[in-house]
């Protein structure tokens, strides 16, 4: 998978083919000073059993 990140680092888009990403920055005439294509790895680990990583987040507003 490839990412594409615009200058303030906003990723704009995620395709699997790099050409596409290309097309798209230049579908909207993004320069390539403008923006960074970066390749996103595939095998993330997966964890056993269900966690809530935004458990600790939570937000109570009255």
């Amino acid at each position: 998978m490839y990412g594409l990140y615009d200058k303030e680092g906003i990723l704009r888009f995620v395709d699997s083919d790099k050409d596409a990403c290309i097309a798209y920055a230049e579908l909207f005439e993004l320069g390539s000073t403008n923006y960074c294509l970066m390749d996103l790895a595939d095998d993330t680990k997966k964890v056993k059993g269900y966690t809530n990583p935004n458990q600790s987040l939570e937000v109570y507003n009255n």
